[in-house]
């Protein structure tokens, strides 16, 4: 019989529907029934498309006597952390305040108040060396709970005393020291493995957001070091078994140095930030891989990541694809080399030279394709290459496939948005632009309601009210739109969003919570300008309104981002800048820009083309679509206005001309 996650929308609840475990959904009527019967919560957080969350799940989840301590002793709740991320960080924070790592899932023992006392990650089914099963530690804490309660309640005050004293900031200087981030890029490089590229030793993750800020350094500074570092990272993560070279697309990181085993599972996140950062890096060096990945990926998101259409057509992304088929991590993925050759006959040998296929398998005895090693091929073989891999790529599709996590997150689809705006003007393909507008249309017209972003959307239900994340990267997406579009609607959809997290989000000590002012159902409202797996919300924010300023000119975003800048600062003392880089990218935009208004015309030289090819990092582009106060065709051709700062060049009619005046002085 199904249990009370049968009514959900979340993928993720679902698999957990048929459970002996009597879970509940994060809510009052969990924690009321707590305190009724004085009894912890056991908190389990994961997502669908998590492997580990999977095996914890057939073994003790789905295991009826584990199902039947739970239940006596427990009040159990099931929350998907990609729905409610509010309450993922606020835990996983607390498990770091115990000293222990942090992952998923994410197993937590909570007094009726919602206090943390003890947690951990995945526990097995039988125990392991340094690791107790997941019923001994069901014991251990029941015994706890009836023998030492006072503990417990202290425990649980302190770890939530402390989670306040998190959110905490002493309002600093909003001068930043570049002196100190150039020296955070060199320790950042010091830290990097020199052969494979990202940090050094395993896991390895992409990390986008530190090898933007690498890459802006290196810009800035002229040091090849600095770009030949993130270079070797992308193409490594370009190459490796963590890209899908058959249909595009990048797993979630990589279980070895050499980028070549992944856990398999593809989140539309990691894709958004790996996208507008190959972006970037190609309008440096033009590296043709560069461009296939971000053509390939984006085709992969229109294949495989259209969630279901509304009513007017239109098109968001879903969230995720999971690691597992059939029961097996990896099972739709890998290949064993007797497939290979009975798909290509005579070309199989060329297809497993370049790919690292072998007899013996490349990874636990089956073949993880990819191209990290030093086979040169010619022109022609390359070519031959396509056609081969479509082949395998059409007896791939045979296969069971992976679930599609089809929920639609606002917070990840402004990211997704905003990457695919950039490319289209990049690249000059105006058919990802479209689609970026149709995502960023189904976002405003589904989950944009009563004045509020809601987080989630699945089975034609908005759910959650929104966080700081879905406000600042819609934001970020509606300012991509404009700068590529020059179309006003998407400057104002920015302007009425930044006010509403204004007024629902802001610290009056500095900087802005994750929650909006009315939430209830968590014991402390966090605030951070740490990056994770996604940017923070503090750190689009910052860069958000320094974007605003300058293309509104209006000094309201100019003090909010001073705001946030003073907020934050003083965290450069306790943590490496690199952990803050979507803080300081935004902090560097503000403090040391470029802005290009065009004044559209018939005629031209190509100026808004040209000007978003080039290089600079810290480049906003205005694109007017007529005159408008001191901005006027000269020559009564299209036109540009070059400001570095506060200082500004003579309007200028010649393409060539204006790529030079872009660079810095």
């Amino acid at each position: 019989m199904a249990n009370r996650l049968a009514t959900e929308t979340s993928p993720y609840l679902l698999q957990h529907q048929d459970n002996p475990v009597q879970w509940h959904v994060w809510g009052d009527d969990a924690f009321d029934k707590a305190r009724a019967e004085n009894k912890p919560i056991l908190l389990s957080i994961g997502y669908a498309a998590c492997h580990w969350c999977h095996v914890m799940a057939h073994e003790s989840f789905e295991d009826d006597e584990t199902a039947r301590i739970m239940n006596e002793r427990f009040i159990n709740v099931k929350v998907d952390r990609e729905e409610r991320p509010d309450v993922d960080h606020l835990y996983m924070n607390a498990l770091h305040l115990m000293k222990r790592h942090g992952g998923w899932p994410m197993t937590m023992f909570l007094t009726p108040q919602g206090q943390p006392f003890f947690g951990g990650t995945y526990f097995p089914k039988e125990p392991h060396p340094q690791m107790p099963s997941f019923q001994e530690v069901l014991q251990h804490v029941q015994d706890a709970w009836v023998e030492v309660p006072d503990e417990i309640t202290e425990v649980g005050f302190n770890i939530q005393k402390a989670l306040d004293h998190m959110a905490h900031t002493e309002a600093s200087s909003t001068t930043i020291d570049w002196a100190e981030m150039d020296a955070s890029a060199s320790r950042l490089v010091g830290r990097m493995d020199a052969q494979y590229g990202g940090m050094n030793g395993a896991p390895k993750f992409p990390q986008p957001m530190w090898w933007m800020f690498l890459w802006r350094s290196a810009v800035r500074k002229k040091k090849p070091h600095f770009q030949e570092a993130v270079f070797t990272t992308a193409n490594n993560i370009c190459n490796g078994g963590i890209y899908d070279h058959l249909a595009g697309g990048f797993s979630r990181y990589s279980t070895d140095e050499m980028w070549l085993a992944p856990h398999f599972e593809k989140m539309l996140y990691d894709n958004a930030l790996i996208i507008e950062m190959l972006t970037y890096l190609w309008q440096t060096n033009r590296d043709d891989l560069y461009a296939q990945r971000v053509e390939e990926t984006i085709n992969w998101l229109e294949t495989e990541m259209m969630a279901e259409a509304d009513d007017k057509g239109q098109h968001a992304f879903s969230a995720a694809i999971d690691a597992d088929s059939e029961g097996e991590e990896g099972k739709f993925y890998v290949w064993q080399a007797s497939e290979i050759n009975a798909a290509l006959g005579q070309h199989a040998d060329l297809f497993k030279r370049a790919y690292g296929v072998c007899d013996e398998g490349n990874w636990e005895g089956v073949n993880i394709l990819h191209r990290n090693h030093e086979e040169v091929l010619n022109a022609e073989e390359e070519k031959t290459l396509i056609g081969l891999k479509s082949k395998l790529l059409s007896l791939r599709n045979q296969r069971p496939r992976p679930q599609c996590d089809d929920k639609i997150l606002a917070d990840w689809n402004g990211l997704m948005i905003a990457a695919l705006a950039k490319a289209a003007v990049v690249f000059d393909k105006p058919e990802w632009r479209k689609m970026a507008q149709k995502a960023f249309n189904f976002i405003v017209e589904n989950m944009w309601q009563k004045d509020k972003f809601y987080h989630s959307f699945r089975s034609g239900q908005a759910k959650h009210e929104g966080m700081l994340e879905d406000y600042a990267n819609m934001i970020k997406a509606a300012l991509a739109l404009y700068e590529t579009t020059g179309e006003k609607a998407y400057l104002e959809y920015a302007q009425k969003w930044a006010q509403a997290t204004e007024e629902q989000f802001v610290d009056k000590r500095g900087g802005y919570f994750q929650t909006r002012y009315g939430a209830t159902d968590l014991i402390a409202r966090l605030k951070s300008a740490e990056d994770n797996a996604t940017p923070s919300g503090n750190g689009i924010m910052l860069q958000n309104f320094a974007r605003l300023y300058v293309l509104t000119t209006k000094d309201v975003y100019r003090q909010r981002a001073e705001g946030i800048i003073a907020a934050f600062n003083g965290q450069l003392e306790h943590v490496e800048g690199f952990m803050l880089a979507s803080f300081l990218i935004g902090a560097e935009l503000l403090l040391d820009h470029v802005h290009v208004t065009i004044v559209a015309a018939k005629d031209g030289d190509g100026l808004f083309e040209a000007a978003h090819q080039h290089e600079h990092p810290s480049l906003i582009v205005q694109y007017l679509l007529e005159e408008t106060g001191e901005k006027v065709l000269k020559n009564d051709m299209e036109t540009a206005y070059v400001c570095h700062n506060n200082t500004c060049e003579e309007a200028e009619n010649n393409a060539k001309i204006l790529i030079n005046t872009i660079g810095y002085k």
